[in-house]
């Protein structure tokens, strides 16, 4: 069975990329905001309410560190994904205007042997008629 140009495009992906688009769909999930929402909460409240040892105490430097961390990694992953989606979106462009030329083509051809169908009938119209 042939492959549609998605399945085509997809199957070219480097290793890099299909980890730019997975952690791109991980990032941009309410799962992921949800869970680091519940983490960041966990985090100030148990540095707040702790008894014996803040590991980071207010203005919570380190976690402040691990979002600065988590940023300068998300951002260029993110870039990389939207880059490819730009290119699929090219390379989408480029198989519809190539299906539009083929169908075009095609009609084209219909469209003459219509009109040698019209010619034919016509005559056959005319000889009929003139035998009458």
């Amino acid at each position: 069975m042939s492959k549609n140009w998605h399945e085509r495009h997809r199957d070219d992906f480097t290793v890099g990329q299909r980890v730019a688009d997975a952690t791109a769909h991980l990032l941009g999930s309410w799962p992921f905001i949800i869970l680091q929402t519940v983490f960041v909460a966990g985090w100030i409240l148990l540095n707040l309410l702790a008894w014996a040892k803040h590991w980071d105490p207010y203005p919570f430097i380190l976690l402040n560190l691990m979002f600065s961390v988590q940023a300068a990694y998300a951002g260029p992953v993110l870039m990389m994904s939207q880059n490819r989606q730009a290119e699929r979106d090219r390379y989408q462009a480029q198989s519809d205007f190539e299906t539009n030329v083929k169908a075009e083509t095609e009609i084209e051809l219909l469209q003459a042997g219509m009109e040698r169908i019209e010619t034919q009938l016509a005559r056959i119209e005319a000889k009929l008629a003139a035998r009458e």
